[in-house]
């Protein structure tokens, strides 16, 4: 593997195993940080209308030296915008100064889900989105949904890492055909300093934060870290020079605890 290594998505489309996530980072700061990440050598960036920074990715697409062709752009619909989704993906192609985007994905599992499905089966069919998906959906809802969609989602982008190992999301999301993005598998933070994971560490001298991304990376997901910060950034995906043993994988993976750091979408309707 390397950082241009992609997988393959049920639509052929191909995304790069690694990308950058930018949750949280204003669209100001979010140009530099995309370049940062190009120069770097990541090739797929993941934003959204609700980050508000849509416009600072498609500035540093532009001003990059990378074929558009050739980087991979994640951005999603927002719960607010379910009236009209149509409205809502043309408003962030703007943004993004693109014609089309790689991956087009729900945010939430709202109500409204299942209608909007079909305005996102329309806008892959006309080929503005290479590969439709969901986020934060859980078994439940990716259950209805596959009752009613024309298209299977490509992904499912959710919380994962170690101490959320969502193994049974993940053996249904394998069955049917949809790949999970893992998104904050650094925890933000919160257990980077865990003694059990530095031990780990410690044994291959890496970081922990590496350690976590490539435990991602060996279970197939597609990982999303997100940093602003340039030496993090490069760090971050500095992942490609080692493998993980299996014993030890077996241990990252008993560290599952149900730790969500972020939204918990179990109960939504």
């Amino acid at each position: 593997m390397d950082i241009r290594t992609a997988i393959t998505l049920n639509s052929k489309t191909k995304i790069p195993a690694l990308g950058l996530g930018t949750w949280q980072i204003p669209s100001k700061f979010c140009e530099k940080a995309v370049l940062d990440a190009l120069n770097a050598g990541y090739i797929h960036i993941d934003t959204a209308a609700a980050y508000d920074n849509e416009i600072g990715v498609g500035n540093a697409i532009k001003k990059s030296a990378i074929p558009r062709k050739d980087i991979f752009i994640t951005t999603k619909l927002w719960n607010d915008n379910h009236g009209n989704p149509q409205k809502a993906f043309n408003e962030s192609l703007k943004k993004l100064q693109l014609d089309y985007v790689n991956l087009y994905l729900i945010h939430f599992p709202v109500p409204e889900r299942n209608e909007s499905w079909k305005v996102l089966e329309r806008i892959y069919k006309e080929g503005k989105a290479k590969a439709i998906g969901v986020s934060n959906f859980t078994i439940r809802h990716l259950k209805q949904l596959l009752e009613k969609a024309d298209i299977v989602p490509a992904v499912n982008q959710v919380e994962f890492h170690p101490y959320l190992y969502q193994k049974e999301l993940l053996d249904f999301c394998n069955e049917n055909k949809i790949k999970i993005e893992a998104y904050s598998p650094l925890t933000h933070g919160v257990k980077l300093k865990d003694p059990r994971l530095a031990e780990i560490a410690n044994k291959y001298k890496k970081p922990t934060a590496q350690i976590l991304i490539r435990w991602g990376l060996q279970h197939n997901l597609i990982v999303l870290p997100k940093s602003a910060n340039k030496e993090r950034i490069i760090e971050n995906c500095s992942v490609f020079d080692f493998n993980i043993f299996e014993e030890d994988m077996k241990t990252l993976d008993s560290f599952n605890e149900g730790l969500r750091t972020c939204w918990d979408p179990t109960n939504a309707p």
